[in-house]
């Protein structure tokens, strides 16, 4: 097929292979932007549940608005014997533990995980550092946070842990494995200004919607790149309008 003074030859094969890939390209490219969408409207829910008021916790009360970065507060009492010391968490560039105790919830059976804080591993690095609980009624205020086991984790769970236990990472279900009662879905991040806890710095991570409309112009360029040199390979000029 002939264009003025340039020829267009198609073939079968190079011209299935562009169109495969530009619509893996421009279907990758959409998806990103997707999720950049998603990741905005994320941002948004959580900004707006971190200021919503805060919900009291009570054996009446229910769990349906609880979720992640929520508000909460609740009185019970604290159960050091089952407590859980999370290890390689750093403040300062110093090396220490996060200290999770279990509070029994004011006259209910169930049990909330809370996270009261960091604290400097022990002075010979192997002990766990002596740390002070409460005895009694507490109220406790935080924030609500879901963790998550990381994507890859190093030896098995043991079934029956020892405690206090001394784990590389925390999630409600391994807590609850090892306990006969029943333990909210979720974690209190305990507030900086509330009493008996320790160094508290909570950042929330905010998602952030720039790497997906950066793989999305990456995804889009590499499409266009494809038809670019499709086109090299197949448009050529015509010998008549070759200088001799």
């Amino acid at each position: 097929m002939r264009f003025g003074a340039f020829y267009f030859r198609p073939r079968t094969v190079p011209t299935l292979a562009l169109l495969l890939l530009v619509s893996l390209f421009l279907w990758l490219g959409f998806w990103q932007l997707e999720r950049a969408e998603y990741k905005r409207d994320l941002a948004a829910e959580l900004e707006l549940r971190a200021q919503q008021t805060e919900i009291e916790l009570d054996a009446r009360q229910s769990r349906e608005k609880v979720m992640k970065y929520r508000k909460v507060r609740v009185r019970g009492q604290f159960e050091p014997a089952k407590q859980v010391f999370i290890e390689g968490r750093k403040h300062q560039n110093k090396n220490g533990f996060h200290v999770v105790t279990p509070l029994k919830e004011e006259g209910a059976e169930i049990r909330v995980l809370v996270n009261r804080g960091w604290v400097p591993t022990a002075t010979d690095g192997i002990s766990l550092p002596p740390i002070t609980t409460p005895v009694g009624l507490v109220e406790i205020s935080g924030t609500v946070d879901i963790p998550e086991a990381p994507a890859i984790t190093l030896g098995a769970e043991s079934a029956l842990p020892e405690w206090p236990a001394r784990w590389p990472y925390l999630t409600v279900e391994r807590f609850a494995s090892g306990v006969d009662y029943p333990v909210e879905r979720f974690v209190i991040l305990q507030s900086p200004g509330n009493e008996h806890g320790f160094v508290r710095h909570w950042p929330r991570p905010r998602p952030s919607d720039g790497m997906h409309i950066g793989y999305a112009i990456q995804w889009f360029a590499f499409a266009l790149i494809a038809l670019i040199v499709y086109l090299a390979l197949t448009i050529s000029r015509h010998p008549s309008t070759v200088d001799s």
